[in-house]
């Protein structure tokens, strides 16, 4: 299966971080990014069978070394990303394969600060439809507790002393899903990563109607 070979080719891969070897073995890399693309390609058409997917995107394997200390060239996992049709819908799925390191995560890591105020803007007067949604049992059962870096107190302008300070004071609304490479290894994997995926959408549907209006309700689109 090529999650497999791709966990295989990225360990020799970390023991090997140079251009020399890189070339040598550059045909075996070509072979998994072109199915790996397949199988993005696979999930991005089940996924529209329930959801709205514009594009499936594979980044690239080349590290950006110009600021960073760690000079090795190449990456050392697969970064997959399918995201949901903008501007009518938001958030997306990442998938990492990479040896004993392999998450399917969704939600939002980075929001610009007008989509977090507009977040926190709504928790300020109503959490409990979104509590409900993330700790719902289909959701909890698959995915675990909401994730991500919070503000050790509150925004600037919000009450420290809010009863939802808790989801007010987080920058990020990630959940993530962690796998053993036995788990990447299994031909039904795919199946898994889907059904995942499927659960999660009232979450993702509830930031969306969050994020696609005002304050008072109203469309932004």
């Amino acid at each position: 299966m090529v999650l497999s070979s791709s966990v295989s080719f990225f360990k020799k891969l970390k023991k090997n971080n140079n251009r020399d070897w890189f070339s040598e073995n550059k045909s075996k890399f070509k072979e998994l990014e072109f199915e790996i693309k397949a199988f993005g390609e696979e999930l991005k058409d089940r996924l529209n069978e329930f959801d709205n997917i514009d594009r499936f995107k594979l980044f690239r394997i080349y590290r950006d070394i110009r600021f960073s200390k760690d000079k090795t060239p190449f990456k050392t996992h697969f970064g997959l990303y399918w995201n949901r049709v903008k501007p009518q819908l938001r958030g997306g799925y990442y998938l990492h394969v990479s040896p004993s390191n392999n998450f399917l995560a969704c939600g939002f890591w980075d929001p610009n600060s007008k989509d977090l105020y507009r977040i926190r803007k709504e928790f300020l007067h109503d959490t409990k439809e979104f509590r409900d949604i993330i700790s719902s049992k289909e959701i909890y059962s698959v995915w675990g507790a909401l994730e991500g870096s919070e503000l050790k107190t509150a925004p600037r302008n919000f009450d420290k002393n809010h009863p939802d300070i808790d989801l007010i004071r987080k920058k990020q609304f990630v959940f993530k899903i962690s796998y053993a490479d036995v788990e990447v290894f299994d031909k039904k994997f795919i199946n898994k990563i889907e059904k995942a995926i499927k659960t999660i959408r009232p979450f993702l549907n509830y930031m969306t109607e969050i994020l696609t209006t005002d304050e008072n309700g109203e469309s932004l689109i």
